[in-house]
C-alpha cells in the first residue's frame, strides 16, 4: 500500500511539474530527489539508491551542461533539421516577417494572459471623429440613391463626387499634419461600415484610398518631396489615386507578375535622366477608370548595374507613382463586378519614369513587396471587415423589423421556427462581427497585426455571405424583385467581391491564417528557422529545449482540461463569460499541442496539406473571434440584454471549433498520431455542439425587439434616407407597428375570425370603432400602420422601356402601384 501511495504521489509530481511548465533545472532536481526521498521512506535500499544516482548523474550533466548537450544531442538534431528545413523564397520570407504579432499569439500559444486582452482598449472615436460620421457621412449618404448609382447611372451623382473630395473622404488615413482627417482605424471602419449600408458603390469608393492605395504607402514609405507633391494633391481631391497590383496572370501569387520594369537611360520633360521603362497589363483595378494618378507594382531589373551594384540585377518588386496621363499610359475601360463603384484595366507600353519615381525613392527599389504586404495587412483589418458588418447591421435592423410586420397564416413570419432559424443565425453573427471589427481595428491603431486581420478579412466576410444569404430566404420574394425598395439585392450581388479581393478567401484560409499563424505565433518555431539558417547551434539548442518543454506542458494542460472539465485554467472575468474563458483556454492549449506534433511529424509536407492547416487555421480563428465576444461583452457591463447574443456567439466558435478538430483527425494521414491526438483534445469526447434551438429562438426573438439592444447592435446604419428609402420606409413601418401593435392585433384578430362588418379594411376599422373594440384613437393608429405595412411589403415594377434602358423619365417609368381593396 505504501508503495502504491509513492507510485501514486510520484504520478502527480510529474502530472504537476509538467502541467505548470516547469524548467529543466527543476525536473533534473525533482528527478535526483525522488529517490532520495524513498531511501529515506524506507521504501528504497543502499543499493538502489545507488544505482539511482548513478543512473540520474550522467544523464543530468547531459541535459543541463549546454556544451556537453549541444554536442552530443543537439549536434545531429540540427544537422537533420537543416536539410529538411523547407525552402522559403524571399516574398514568402517577406510575408511572414511583415505586420506584427498580437493577442492571436496568446490564444495559438496555449496559456493565454487574459489580462493582456482585459485591459486592452478599445480606440474611442474623438469628437472630431465623431462628428464627421453623424454629419458628413449623413450629408453624404442623402445624397445617394443606391438604385440609380447601380441600375440607371453605373456611378455615383456628381454631387456625392465633389462632397467626397471637399469633405475628405478619400484622405482619412492622411496624416493632420499633411491636411488629412487623419482618422483612427476605428473611426474608419464606422465610416466604411455606415456608409455601406447606404451604398456599396459609396463605400467601396471611398475605403480603396484609405486602405491599399498611394496615399498609405507615401505615408509610410514615401520620400520628404513626394509627400510634399503629393499628399496635398490627394487631400484635396486634385488628384483620385488607384493602385496597379494585380493582372490576368497575377491574382494572389505577386511572384508571377510579368510586369516588368528596366532601369536604363532616357528621356524625361526634353532631358536625358536614368529611369525605369515598364510594361505592363493591370486588371481589376478599382478607382483606375477615373483615376488621376495610378500606383504600380512591377519586378524591377537593372542588367546594366546603373544602379551601382553590378553584382545585383534582379531587384524584386518595386512601387511607383505615376501620373495616369504619362505618356505610354492607358487607362483601360470598365469592369463590372456587379456593383457600381469604377473598376478596370491599366495598360502601359514602354512607359519610361525617372527613378525618383519609385514610392520612397531608389534606395526602395526591390522593397515593394513588403511594402504592399505591411500595407494590405492592415487594410484587411479595416476595410473588408467594415462592410461586412455593415451588411450584418443592416440585416439586424431589416430582417428584424420585416419579420415582425409581414405575416403569413395570421403569424407574424419572425415568430415560426424555421425562419427562427435563419433570424437567430443573423443576430448571433451581427453580435460576432461587431465584436470582431472593434476589436480588430483597435488592434490597427496599436500595432499592424498580420495574422488577426487575416482572420478578420476571411471569416467576417463569409458570416456576411451567410447573413445576406439568410436574409434573402427570410425577405424572399420582397429581397428578389429588384428595384429601389429592396433592401438586399446589391449587398447579395456584391458579397463575391469582398470574397474575391484582398487575397481570395480560399487562399487566405487554406494557406495564410494558419501557415502565417504556426511560424509567426508560435514562440520557437520561426527562432529555430532563423538559427538554423544563421547556423547557430547555441541559439539552436536553448530553443529546441525550450520548444520540447512547451509541448509537454501543452500537452498536458490540454489533457488535464478535456478530463476536468477546465476547472483548473483561468477565466478572463467572473460571471458568465468564466466559463467560455475557461473553454477557449482548453481549446488553446490543444491547438498548441496539435499544431506542435503535426509540425513535427509532418514538417514541410505541412505545407502542401492545406486542408489540414486550414482547419487549424480555423481553430485559432474561432479563438480569436470568441475571446474578441467576450471582450465586447465585458465592455458592456455584462449587460443582460446580450447576454443571449453573446452565448450564442461562443457556442458557435466552440462548436466550429470542435467540428475543425474533428475533420483535422478524422483526415490526418497519419492514423495512430490521429488516434493521440484526438484521445488528448477530447478524452471524454467532443462536448462543443451547435447553438441549441431554444438560445436560437431568443436572439431570434431578440432581433425584432426595438429598444437598446437593437440600436446599439445596428447604431451604424443609416437611417435617415427618409420614406422612399428602403430602410427608412421599413423603419417607419416598424415604428408605427411597436405603437400601435396592442390595438392592430386585437383587430387583426377580430377581422380574421369574421367579427367585423366590411371587406375593405377602412370598412373594417370603422366597425371595430363603432362597436368599441377600438377607441377612435387606436383606429387611426390601426390605419395609419395598416397603410405602412402594406406598403412596406409591395415590391417595384417597371414598364420595359425602363427595363430596356430608357431612364429619361425615371418617375414616369417607375408605376405607381396603388391599394387594391382587399380583405384584412
Amino acid at each position: 500500500m505504501f508503495i502504491l501511495a509513492a507510485v501514486l504521489v510520484t504520478l502527480l509530481t510529474v502530472w504537476a511539474l509538467a502541467f505548470v511548465g516547469a524548467p529543466l533545472l527543476i525536473w533534473t532536481l525533482a528527478a535526483g530527489a525522488a529517490p532520495v526521498i524513498l531511501f529515506l521512506l524506507g521504501t528504497l535500499g543502499p543499493l538502489t539508491l545507488g544505482l539511482c544516482l548513478a543512473l540520474w548523474l550522467p544523464l543530468a550533466l547531459l541535459l543541463n551542461l549546454r556544451p556537453l548537450r549541444r554536442a552530443v544531442i543537439t549536434a545531429p538534431i540540427f544537422a537533420v533539421f537543416k536539410k529538411v528545413l523547407p525552402e522559403m523564397s524571399s516574398t514568402e520570407r517577406e510575408a511572414l516577417e511583415a505586420g506584427d504579432v498580437w493577442w492571436e499569439a496568446e490564444m495559438f500559444r496555449g496559456r493565454p494572459n487574459w489580462k493582456q486582452l482585459t485591459d486592452f482598449r478599445y480606440t474611442a472615436l474623438t469628437e472630431k471623429e465623431q462628428a464627421f460620421l453623424d454629419n458628413e457621412c449623413e450629408t453624404l449618404c442623402q445624397l445617394c440613391d443606391d438604385w440609380k448609382i447601380e441600375f440607371e447611372d453605373k456611378d455615383l451623382p456628381p454631387e456625392a463626387w465633389r462632397y467626397i473630395k471637399e469633405k475628405g473622404f478619400l484622405a482619412m488615413l492622411i496624416k493632420q499634419e499633411h491636411g488629412g482627417l487623419g482618422f483612427s482605424a476605428v473611426a474608419q471602419s464606422a465610416v466604411v461600415t455606415k456608409l455601406a449600408t447606404k451604398s456599396i458603390a459609396l463605400a467601396v469608393t471611398v475605403m480603396v484610398p484609405n486602405s491599399l492605395g498611394p496615399g498609405e504607402l507615401l505615408m509610410h514609405y514615401g520620400t520628404d518631396a513626394q509627400k510634399r507633391y503629393w499628399l496635398p494633391r490627394l487631400v484635396r481631391g486634385d488628384e483620385i489615386p488607384c493602385f496597379g497590383l494585380t493582372g490576368p496572370e497575377v491574382g494572389s501569387d505577386a511572384t508571377a507578375m510579368p510586369d516588368n520594369g528596366v532601369v536604363c537611360y532616357g528621356e524625361h520633360e526634353g532631358k536625358k535622366a536614368l529611369g525605369i521603362r515598364l510594361n505592363f497589363s493591370k486588371r481589376w483595378i478599382t478607382l483606375a477608370p477615373v483615376a488621376t494618378v495610378v500606383g504600380l507594382a512591377f519586378k524591377l531589373r537593372d542588367p546594366d548595374g546603373l544602379l551601382g551594384d553590378g553584382q545585383q540585377q534582379d531587384f524584386g518588386i518595386t512601387c511607383a507613382l505615376i501620373p495616369a496621363n504619362h505618356p505610354g499610359v492607358r487607362i483601360g475601360r470598365r469592369h463590372f463586378p456587379g456593383a457600381a463603384f469604377h473598376n478596370g484595366p491599366i495598360f502601359g507600353e514602354d512607359v519610361f519614369i525617372p527613378l525618383d519615381w519609385i514610392i520612397g525613392g531608389p534606395q526602395m527599389a526591390g522593397k515593394g513587396w513588403r511594402m504592399l504586404v505591411e500595407c494590405l495587412s492592415a487594410g484587411r483589418g479595416i476595410s473588408l471587415p467594415a462592410l461586412a458588418t455593415a451588411a450584418g447591421q443592416a440585416s439586424y435592423r431589416m430582417v428584424g423589423a420585416y419579420g415582425r410586420i409581414r405575416r403569413q397564416f395570421k403569424v407574424a413570419i419572425g415568430q415560426f421556427e424555421g425562419v427562427q432559424e435563419a433570424t437567430g443565425r443573423i443576430a448571433g453573427l451581427t453580435y460576432t462581427l461587431e465584436a470582431t471589427r472593434l476589436l480588430t481595428a483597435s488592434a490597427v491603431d496599436h500595432c499592424a497585426p498580420s495574422v488577426v486581420t487575416a482572420i478578420a478579412k476571411y471569416h467576417m466576410t463569409e458570416m456576411m455571405r451567410r447573413v445576406v444569404n439568410d436574409s434573402m430566404d427570410v425577405l424572399s420574394g420582397r429581397a428578389v424583385q429588384q428595384g429601389p425598395r429592396n433592401p438586399l439585392a446589391t449587398a447579395y450581388k456584391a458579397t463575391p467581391i469582398a470574397i474575391t479581393v484582398e487575397g481570395a478567401n480560399i487562399l487566405t484560409r487554406n494557406l495564410m491564417i494558419f501557415g502565417q499563424g504556426a511560424i509567426r505565433c508560435h514562440p520557437y518555431v520561426f527562432p529555430e528557422m532563423e538559427a538554423a539558417r544563421a547556423d547557430d547551434l547555441a541559439a539552436f539548442d536553448k530553443l529546441l529545449f525550450s520548444h520540447v518543454g512547451f509541448s509537454i506542458n501543452r500537452a498536458v494542460r490540454a489533457l488535464t482540461h478535456g478530463l476536468s472539465g477546465s476547472v483548473l485554467a483561468r477565466a478572463p472575468a467572473p460571471g458568465p463569460m468564466a466559463h467560455y474563458g475557461r473553454q477557449l483556454e482548453r481549446m488553446s492549449a490543444s491547438l498548441a499541442f496539435v499544431a506542435d506534433m503535426t509540425m513535427g511529424l509532418l514538417g514541410g509536407e505541412l505545407k502542401r496539406k492545406e486542408r489540414l492547416s486550414a482547419r487549424l487555421g480555423d481553430v485559432l480563428s474561432h479563438l480569436y473571434m470568441g475571446s474578441a465576444v467576450i471582450r465586447y461583452y465585458l465592455e458592456h457591463d455584462q449587460r443582460d440584454d446580450e447576454l443571449a447574443h453573446a452565448r450564442w456567439a461562443l457556442d458557435n466558435a466552440l462548436a466550429e471549433i470542435g467540428h475543425a478538430f474533428e475533420g483535422f483527425f478524422d483526415n490526418f494521414p497519419m492514423r495512430g498520431a490521429a488516434w493521440v491526438m484526438r484521445r488528448v483534445v477530447f478524452p471524454l469526447g467532443n462536448p462543443y455542439r451547435p447553438v441549441a434551438d431554444a438560445l436560437n429562438a431568443e436572439v431570434a426573438d431578440q432581433l425584432m425587439e426595438p429598444g437598446a439592444l437593437r440600436d446599439r447592435l445596428s447604431a451604424l446604419v443609416f437611417r435617415n434616407g427618409g420614406p422612399e428609402d428602403p430602410v427608412g420606409r421599413l423603419e417607419r413601418c416598424f415604428d408605427a407597428l411597436t405603437a400601435s401593435e396592442p390595438a392592430y392585433l386585437r383587430f387583426y384578430k377580430l377581422a380574421s375570425s369574421g367579427a367585423l362588418v366590411g371587406d375593405q379594411v377602412s370598412e373594417q376599422i370603422d366597425s371595430a370603432v363603432k362597436a368599441g373594440h377600438l377607441s377612435a384613437e387606436e383606429g387611426e393608429q390601426v390605419r395609419h400602420y395598416d397603410a405602412l405595412r402594406y406598403d412596406a411589403i409591395l415590391t417595384d415594377d417597371f414598364t420595359p422601356a425602363y427595363i430596356q434602358g430608357d431612364f429619361s423619365a425615371r418617375d414616369a417609368e417607375v408605376v405607381a402601384m396603388t391599394r387594391e381593396a382587399r380583405v384584412a
